[in-house]
């Protein structure tokens, strides 16, 4: 096991951690990487990368054994013992931010449905001179009722750089579906679905009508109940199906070979169970952790064999970050571990945003609901956990998991070699503790 800390921040809001249970008969170690990546993907992450890198070319090695004792934030760089010499000859700094900004492709946006009347969220690469923004009110995503008590003039919207129903741009794209959290929603964390598409990734993002901001808010129960990995699953289906269909938008763009999964809070449990789908290569699960029963033991009997990266906030105080832990030390190896200092439970959204920093609470409190959230401490921890000091501020914190989670994935689908700048090579890059893991 690899153990380090790096520096650097992250923050956001509004999930909860019910998870789904994983069962597989999938055997520890047994993961082998995919195959190449599409040609137009490869070539333009690589022209953007090596524009603010040294060039160089990468070898991929076994992590050398180190001291499993972790480091503290003052003897990080004194106590890590250094990577293999082999292992790059890139610049360190560049490494660390390869995927920060954002990539070679302007993004497109569309709203799809599935049979089952599920909506789906897709961004993706479109064509040069798609330069329009997006922005949704996270009121439009409540039911009737709780919309019409959220009537302060504070900022409610999220604005991103997007264009609606753009042309795809040329060439075939792997695939990411991602799952929210509960009282989440599908656009819920457009920061990072936006950005990963800007990088050559189509993703694809479906509601969860069983726990989604609009039923769990309002305590309504969806028209029809489903289960979120069979959400998740269908919104593969229909984007692979898409893709295959003549005159279709997404038609001969879709590389079905390559698909990654990505979740925050409950649907980091989500993945979990959809990851045992062939189909999926590998996967992220961000604040989340293990299905456990009343008595707080792990109710797993087996889990998916395929590269796995698991991030955490250090100051999550709804998922335990010990418990994000717990499901990295479970899985099978290869998988990777972050602890992010600094960042709550919603550092991985775009909740916070809102209420002038303060998140959906704050909107709620400026719309004369202060008493009622005083009376349910619970609701009101849910809503700020992440969005208030001592958390970090998100304009400094969602770069960095831009680039972790992009960096992730690019490796996953072939692109890199060797993932850039989430290991030991980049151990003095930033300024905020960050313990990582590596198995």
């Amino acid at each position: 096991m690899l153990r380090m800390h790096l520096r650097r921040p992250i923050s956001a809001i509004l999930v909860c951690c019910s998870i789904v249970a994983a069962c597989s008969s999938e055997q520890r170690n047994t993961a082998t990487p995919p195959a190449a990546a599409s040609t137009s993907v490869v070539a333009a992450a690589t022209a953007a990368t090596t524009a603010t890198t040294t060039a160089a070319t990468a070898t991929a090695t076994t992590p050398p054994a180190v001291d499993t004792t972790p480091a503290t934030a003052a003897t990080a760089a004194t106590t890590t013992t250094e990577p293999e010499s082999t292992t790059t000859t890139e610049d360190l700094a560049a490494l660390a931010d390869a995927y920060e900004g954002a990539g070679p492709h302007p993004v497109g946006v569309t709203t799809a449905t599935m049979a089952n009347g599920i909506q789906v969220e897709i961004w993706y690469p479109a064509v040069a001179g798609s330069d329009g923004t997006e922005t949704y009110d996270v009121r439009d995503f409540t039911a009737p009722a709780i919309k019409a008590i959220l009537t302060a003039d504070i900022p409610a919207t999220y604005t991103y750089p997007a264009t609606r129903d753009a042309a795809v741009a040329d060439g075939s794209f792997p695939v990411v579906v991602n799952s929210h959290g509960y009282s989440g929603i599908r656009v819920g964390s457009s920061f990072l679905t936006s950005h990963l598409a800007s990088w050559g990734i189509i993703v694809v993002s479906p509601d969860h009508p069983t726990r989604d901001l609009y039923h769990a808010v309002a305590q309504i129960q969806p028209d029809v109940i489903t289960d979120p990995v069979d959400d998740l699953l269908g919104s593969l289906d229909l984007i692979t199906s898409r893709g295959t269909t003549p005159g279709d938008l997404f038609e001969s763009h879709v590389d079905a070979d390559h698909v990654g999964a990505l979740g925050h809070s409950a649907g980091g449990g989500t993945v979990l169970g959809a990851a045992l789908d062939p189909r999926i290569d590998g996967y992220v699960s961000m604040a989340s952790g293990l299905p456990r029963d009343s008595t707080g033991a792990t109710t797993v009997a087996s889990l998916p064999g395929k590269p796995s990266f698991f991030l955490s906030g250090a100051l999550d105080g709804v998922a335990d970050p010990v418990h994000t832990h717990d499901a990295f030390e479970a899985v099978p190896a290869p998988s990777l571990f972050w602890k992010i200092d600094g960042v709550g439970h919603n550092g991985f959204d775009d909740f916070c945003t809102f209420g002038n920093g303060t998140g959906i609470i704050g909107i709620a409190e400026a719309s004369g609901l202060g008493a009622f959230l005083d009376a349910q401490p619970s609701f009101r921890k849910l809503g700020e956990d992440g969005c208030k000091p001592p958390d970090a501020p998100v304009a400094t914190t969602f770069p960095i998991i831009d680039h972790a989670v992009t960096a992730f994935f690019l490796h996953l689908f072939g692109v890199d070699a060797t993932a850039k700048g989430l290991d030991s090579s980049v151990v003095d890059s930033y300024s905020e503790t960050v313990t990582i893991e590596q198995r």
